[in-house]
């Protein structure tokens, strides 16, 4: 194995596919460095739901890595907690961004309740009762895929799995972190992690052309989940940990290939262009009630991006 430069790895993101040999299983790392750093930064999120919102965006990076298709696939949460909605998507080309949405004084009411004032990643606490949703867009020419269910677990880790566990197409174990770490810089910055391992259906041996056994095939993959436990929070985000050096630490034993990183950079579709088409749809008396000081002012969730309106750009929109 090479090891990766971390600085060069992990600047935006990537996704570090890797194969355990003797089980033939597959799985991938996420690692998310300054891309989530970035996204978390630029809203200026409480850290409960910066934490919650870091680790949607590396699930989805993981979840996304495993499906074919060309488009977009989403990771969404709705639910009547603190933190009313999280939204992370990724592209078929490598391009994420995210948002989240919340209510600040029951969010300070819900951490004022907690005993030490800190309530980690809850999703009972943050998120409430609501569901999970899995999206898949191929574009109009196509139909949409989705799958919904119901937020179930302490951790967004543990809604993921209930999801699998809804699915008769595979199974899956993931593991994510979300944290500070320090960079080569020597600033203390956001970093994302998560890794996944799946097992298909009738999954042949890596050895052989005969299917293992199932007690083999069971053995095999309780092995690989255990290992897969094993890796710390810190080690999921160091960002002095190439992700193959963690790779070989956790899997050398029943054997581990990697292959070449995927990058990942953030990427928002927001354009002048589209927000004026939206506005356009509107009446013209919808766009009276929403100017302020004459002017209509549209905030991308995603980016922060500010598109301003003023009396003149109105008026060419419904001349056009």
């Amino acid at each position: 194995m090479v090891a990766q430069n971390p600085s060069t790895a992990l600047s935006g993101g990537l996704i570090q596919r890797f194969r355990i040999e003797r089980h033939g299983l597959r799985g991938r790392l996420v690692r998310l460095g300054a891309l989530v750093d970035g996204v978390l930064d630029r809203h200026g999120y409480p850290e409960p739901v910066a934490v919650m919102l870091g680790q949607t965006l590396a699930l989805a990076a993981a979840l996304a890595d495993g499906l074919k298709y060309e488009g977009v696939f989403t990771l969404q949460t709705r639910g009547d907690g603190p933190v009313t909605l999280m939204v992370a998507d990724v592209t078929s080309e490598g391009q994420i961004r995210g948002y989240a949405q919340y209510d600040r004084e029951r969010l300070a009411a819900t951490l004022a309740a907690a005993p030490d004032g800190r309530i980690g990643d809850s999703v009972p606490q943050l998120l409430g009762a609501g569901h999970l949703a899995f999206t898949v867009d191929q574009g109009p020419e196509t139909e949409r895929y989705q799958g919904v269910v119901e937020l179930s677990g302490s951790t967004l880790a543990d809604c993921v799995h209930h999801h699998f566990r809804q699915s008769d197409q595979l199974d899956a174990a993931v593991k994510v972190a979300v944290g500070r770490a320090e960079t080569d810089a020597g600033k203390q910055a956001w970093q994302a992690g998560a890794m996944m391992i799946q097992r298909l259906p009738g999954n042949p041996r890596a050895n052989g052309p005969l299917r293992a056994s199932f007690e083999e095939s069971e053995e095999g993959w309780r092995e690989a989940v255990v290992l897969m436990g094993s890796a710390t929070a810190a080690e999921l985000i160091d960002p002095g940990i190439a992700p193959n050096v963690l790779l070989y630490r956790l899997f050398h034993e029943p054997g581990v290939r990697v292959y070449k990183p995927i990058p990942l950079n953030v990427g928002c579709r927001c354009s002048r262009q589209r927000v004026a088409d939206m506005l356009r749809s509107f009446p013209r008396s919808r766009i009276e009630e929403l100017k302020i000081d004459g002017e209509v002012i549209v905030t991308c969730e995603f980016c922060a991006t500010r598109y301003v309106f003023d009396e003149d750009l109105l008026a060419e929109l419904y001349e056009s």
